[in-house]
């Protein structure tokens, strides 16, 4: 197993170490549960229409671009990791979704076209961004967006009971990715400073069975039980 440990986590850190071995049988089957659940809700926060074009930033493993394919007019997948990207390209290889690309770029700057996208969805992307590079992400994401687009954001909230055993490697290990978590406030913030109008925000509970139900009643009082933050802004 690799020892790769760089100072900052960066695109070198993806591609090097065996980030994506460990993660795969999480994160890489679209048919999981925790995969199903994810896709759900981030679906609830915005469901595109079929004449939509929409862009995934840090589209990882791309199966949320995989459960969106059929639904949209196209969608663009992008990650800084060129060890993601390939692992989406031979995917590809093996499907026939004409209307699904992925491209090798940096959410800061994305080299893509102006004014080129109906929504861009960043799910799982925020807590792997360093402070700076979150408002580069922000105002790039406005740059991209059509008038009367949608940013779709989803991250893990800090303050829940599964964030607060990982920070202290308790049950859980403390994911090194997840360099900067971002309060919801710290969120909001930031989109309205960039010049996007926030349509709605909420938490959101965990995938877990049982629990999940349970955090589902309480988690408008209780902040432990707040799994996920989900926001939705546009660009007016």
């Amino acid at each position: 197993m690799t020892t790769f440990k760089p100072k900052t986590i960066d695109s070198g850190y993806y591609d090097k170490s065996d980030y994506h071995n460990r993660n795969a049988a999480h994160l890489l089957n679209p048919e999981s549960s925790f995969q199903q659940y994810r896709v759900q809700k981030i679906l609830e926060i915005y469901n595109p229409g079929p004449e939509e074009t929409i862009l995934d930033l840090g589209c990882g493993w791309g199966t949320l671009c995989w459960s969106l394919a059929d639904r949209v007019k196209h969608i663009t997948g992008l990650d800084f990791s060129e060890k993601s990207i390939c692992l989406c390209n031979e995917g590809l290889e093996k499907k026939s979704y004409p209307n699904l690309s992925f491209h090798h770029g940096n959410a800061i700057d994305t080299k893509l076209p102006p004014k080129s996208f109906d929504l861009v969805i960043a799910a799982d992307l925020f807590e792997h961004l360093y402070p700076d590079d979150s408002e580069k992400v922000v105002r790039e994401t406005y740059r991209l967006l059509r008038r009367g687009g949608h940013f779709s954001i989803w991250t893990p909230n800090r303050g829940h009971i599964i964030e607060i055993l990982k920070a202290r490697n308790i049950f859980f290990k403390k994911d090194e990715t997840h360099v900067d978590y971002k309060s919801l406030q710290r969120m909001l913030t930031m989109l309205e400073r960039s010049g996007f109008t926030v349509e709605k925000h909420h938490y959101v509970e965990s995938h877990i069975p049982l629990f999940k139900h349970i955090e589902r009643i309480f988690l408008k009082f209780f902040p432990p039980f707040r799994r996920r933050i989900a926001i939705l802004a546009r660009k007016p």
